[in-house]
């Protein structure tokens, strides 16, 4: 999309801008004592912009670098976000955070951008999925989904996830070797793919992270969407109803059998119970109204005094520091970089599969963060991609964008191994 030095001279004033003009909001319109409470946090984030730009245009040769300037943006963004929550100071745990991700981010996208490399080692994903599970049953302690190292926390599922795209990803290619089991066309690796979603599904629900379950539900939904249109599958139309019969009826035997802390946020009318069930949706519908179009000023607001106020509900608080307008501009900017990948068609089924089972994933994340704040569905405790506090979800977010980045400007060179066979067999015969 942006190809010759021009353009990216005008995107990286673009980012430069941006975060220019959130920082000068900052200072006329932000609560703090001294000019000088300001400056770390200003420095910071143009230090990162400047040394990210510096580093993926000279150190990375690739087609496009669209998404890392979206995500750049978007993380100065959250710097700013998170250090002015209640007072301007600078929030040095989530910056270092987000660097991390920026780290995770090139990363992913070096390994996953040569499918052939992926495809080779797919058993060996299957094998992290396992251990990442058996973590969480036996060191999290007590259904719990965190592992607490002092003042750290990990949450070992949320690493699941990119495992799990990949699994989604590496099992089109058995779509050449489907068999008929009873009156179904499937595949060994869809069969394989199931049983890792319903081990995940019933870890989660396990653990009591219900949240977390739609995510991964989208993602394993990619995947079939992406078997059905598959150029040499062999659905019928029967099949395609009947899996739709099934996936409806689950979700309606899931929320019948759901537990009654899931029961009780499906049927709770929030102003009738303003200080229990629906204490924080509350605090969240009044925070966006009292924030209008433009918010009360960095800083200003008052919702960071109720729990989870810049993770789970970090779009109310965010709505009434900064403005509606602002929180949407956000939104606006997140999606975009969901859109971008898809704009530049992928070179491959795999890389296709992939992006559309990270943008699934980001989405329904989003949404169920969003409308749950906005009190438009029960409330689910899942965070905002790039935009909440938190160090697992951020690492995990830089990867799945790596895997969005790796969809833009992917690599078609086969494993050392497999060149290696390939070239012995041409010089036998």
């Amino acid at each position: 999309m942006f190809h010759n030095k021009l353009n990216y001279g005008r995107i990286s004033i673009l980012v430069l801008m941006t975060h220019f003009i959130m920082l000068a909001a900052v200072l006329f319109r932000g609560n703090y004592k001294e000019i000088t409470d300001i400056l770390p946090l200003t420095a910071a984030v143009f230090a990162l912009d400047i040394a990210y730009m510096f580093v993926i245009r000279f150190f990375y040769k690739q087609m496009t670098y669209t998404t890392d300037y979206l995500l750049l943006l978007i993380m100065g963004c959250s710097v700013i976000f998170q250090s002015c929550f209640g007072s301007v100071g600078f929030a040095m745990k989530h910056y270092i955070t987000c660097i991390a991700a920026l780290v995770c981010c090139q990363i992913m996208f070096l390994i996953t951008r040569n499918h052939m490399r992926i495809l080779a080692v797919k058993q060996y994903l299957y094998l992290v999925l396992g251990v990442l599970v058996l973590i969480t049953i036996f060191l999290t302690g007590s259904r719990s989904m965190w592992i607490s190292i002092g003042s750290l926390s990990i949450q070992p599922s949320e690493f699941m996830k990119p495992v799990f795209v990949l699994l989604c990803a590496t099992s089109i290619m058995e779509q050449h070797h489907k068999k008929k089991l009873l009156l179904f066309y499937v595949s060994r690796e869809m069969i394989a793919l199931t049983i890792a979603f319903f081990t995940i599904f019933i870890l989660q629900w396990w653990c009591r992270d219900l949240g977390s379950l739609p995510t991964f539900g989208a993602a394993y939904c990619c995947a079939i969407i992406c078997r059905i249109c598959y150029p040499r599958a062999k659905f019928s139309k029967s099949t395609l109803i009947l899996l739709i019969a099934t996936g409806v009826t689950a979700v309606a035997l899931l929320a019948f059998a759901a537990p009654s802390y899931v029961q009780d946020r499906l049927s709770v009318d929030i102003w009738k119970d303003t200080y229990g069930d629906g204490y924080q949706q509350c605090q969240a519908l009044i925070a966006i109204a009292e924030g209008g179009l433009f918010g009360k000023g960095p800083g200003y607001g008052r919702l960071i005094n109720v729990a989870a106020a810049d993770t789970d509900i970090v779009f109310s608080t965010i709505c009434e520091e900064w403005g509606f307008f602002v929180a949407l501009l956000l939104i606006f900017f997140v999606v975009s970089l969901l859109i971008l990948p898809m704009i530049n068609k992928p070179r491959s089924y795999f890389h296709a599969t992939m992006i559309m089972s990270v943008a699934a994933v980001f989405v329904v994340q989003m949404g169920l963060n969003i409308f749950g704040s906005c009190n438009l569905i029960p409330f689910t405790g899942v965070t905002i991609p790039f935009i909440s506090q938190g160090g697992s979800s951020m690492l995990v977010c830089g990867m799945l964008t790596g895997m969005l980045k790796a969809g833009q400007s992917p690599v078609f060179r086969r494993p050392d191994a497999a060149q290696n066979i390939s070239r012995r067999r041409e010089r036998t015969a």
